[in-house]
Parts: C-alpha cells; structure tokens; sequence
C-alpha cells in the first residue's frame, strides 16, 4: 500500500479540522463535568424520574459531542448513583454501550465507533470481562421479515398517524430513503431484538430519550427534536410505554409510570432539552456542525 505524503497527512490532522474527540482534562474540568451529570441525576430523582431516563439523555447527549472522556466520568457518576456495586458498574457499562449503538442513527457510524472504542479501552478488567460478547442484531433469512416488522411498527407508533404520509414524502426525496431508514435503523437497530440468549435493548422510551437527546446536542435538526419529542408523547399514548415500566430486576431501578408521563409532558419536555443543554455547555458547545 502507498504511503500518504507528509502534507497530506498533516491536513487531514490540521487543529482547525478538529480531528480528535472533545477532551475533558483531568482535575477541574472533569470534576465540573461530573457534578452537571450529578445535577441532572437530582433532578430526575426530585421529579419521580427513574436512572434509565436520565442515563439515555446524558449517555446519548455525550455521543453526540464525541466525548469517551465525558463517558467515563458518566459511568462513575451513574454507577454512584445505582448503589456502586459490582452490577451496577456492569449494567451502566452495558447500558451505555447501547445508547451508543442507537446513536448511529442519529449521528453516524464515525463518533460511535470513536466513542465506544474509547470507552471499552477507560474500563476496568473486572468490567470489561463481564460485558456481554454476542451479537444480538444478526439478520438471516428466517428473521428478516419480523424484524422489518418490528422496525415498521416503532415507526408506526413515534410517527402515527402520519406514518404512511411520511413514508411516501421521503420516498419522494429519494425511492431508496425509506428502505433504508425503515430497513436499516428502526428495524435492526431502533427497534430493540427479541428472542435467542442475548436480550439487548433499550426500549421504547428510552429509544425517543436518546433521539430527542441526540437531535438536540446535534443542533441544527429542529424538525426532528420536534418530531420525536411527539414521538415520546405517542408512547404514552398508545400505551407501549409501559414495556419500559420496571425493566430492572432492582427495586430503585424501575421506571415509574408518574415519571415518564413527567417526562413526555410539556415540563418534562424542557427539562430535558435543558439538561442536554447544560451537557453541551459543559463541554464546549456543540461540534457536531462546527464550521472550520
């Protein structure tokens, strides 16, 4: 393989282009970054708000900025938290780690990738070697039409009642637009995978938390905040929200219905936009679309 001239190489790792990850240096920049996620943590348990809810909006808030050093300040905070025990180190872990994936959707293979290679590499053995390994996403001939059913039918439920309206406007744009988005995001990666011995997922509301939260760390998709901030309110609506509802088997992890009928209210609704406001802050402002 050829090599990269100099030139070419310095360019492409140019300080203007910002070619790194948001950094948090250690001491008092990371000590301010955990007390916002402290702060957020308080006030989603002053409003009856359970640990998930919070963990998706920050967890997805930070994948978008591209900060692993922010994800591992996360993941102590939150393990605080859950009690600090050796499961709730695991089940943060695992927890973030699918938030990330979810974010793809939002944001793009690239800061994923980063991010989550990062974060792998900032945790402990003990940690790491309790992570699940197998893969839960894998198609094959005999579950692909399920899981583009599974895929149409969180479509259906964020988007109702325009969802077919909404399928042909993007088939418009593009005929291939909606096979991919229906195909390739809410079917095997939205949508959380049923069956076989590796149970991952999220969950229908926690899946609008992080698109709301993405959306709004992104900056400059205003019509999709709005969108999946109704889709987290259609989730109350027609009841799938109550799949969310006491997920974990720890007592202080469930999710109460009050709070994420909080949360899908128009108070809810700015305390999280604000809580993924107070992210962005904290780490700079967002970069998702920094000009040069």
């Amino acid at each position: 393989m050829s090599k990269l001239s100099p030139g070419l190489k310095a360019l492409i790792n140019a300080p203007f282009a910002k070619p790194g990850p948001c950094r948090v240096a250690k001491g008092a920049a990371s000590a301010v970054m955990g007390e916002v996620f402290r702060g957020i943590a308080r006030q989603a348990r002053g409003k009856g708000v359970g640990a998930r809810s919070w963990l998706a909006i920050s967890a997805a808030a930070t994948f978008t900025l591209n900060s692993p050093d922010a994800l591992s300040i996360l993941h102590g905070v939150a393990t605080a938290e859950r009690g600090g025990s050796s499961t709730a180190e695991v089940r943060t872990a695992e927890f973030i780690r699918e938030v990330g994936l979810k974010c793809i959707s939002f944001n793009g293979i690239p800061r994923t990738i980063n991010c989550l290679n990062a974060f792998h590499a900032s945790l402990p053995e003990h940690i790491t070697a309790a992570l699940g390994r197998e893969p839960s996403r894998t198609l094959t001939a005999e579950n692909v039409e399920s899981v583009k059913a599974r895929g149409r039918g969180l479509w259906d439920s964020i988007y109702a009642p325009f969802e077919d309206k909404l399928v042909d406007k993007l088939g418009v744009s593009h005929p291939d637009l909606p096979v991919v988005i229906l195909n390739c995001h809410y079917g095997p990666l939205l949508s959380d995978p049923e069956g076989g011995q590796t149970k991952r997922g999220l969950g229908r509301v926690m899946t609008s938390l992080v698109a709301v939260s993405s959306l709004r760390a992104q900056t400059g998709v205003g019509p999709q905040v709005l969108s999946h901030v109704f889709g987290l309110r259609k989730a109350v609506d027609d009841g799938t929200f109550r799949d969310d509802l006491e997920v974990e088997s720890v007592k202080e992890e469930r999710e109460s219905e009050e709070g994420v009928r909080w949360l899908a209210g128009d108070e809810g609704g700015e305390w999280m936009l604000k809580a993924v406001d107070r992210i962005v802050d904290g780490l700079g402002g967002s970069n998702f679309g920094a000009k040069l």
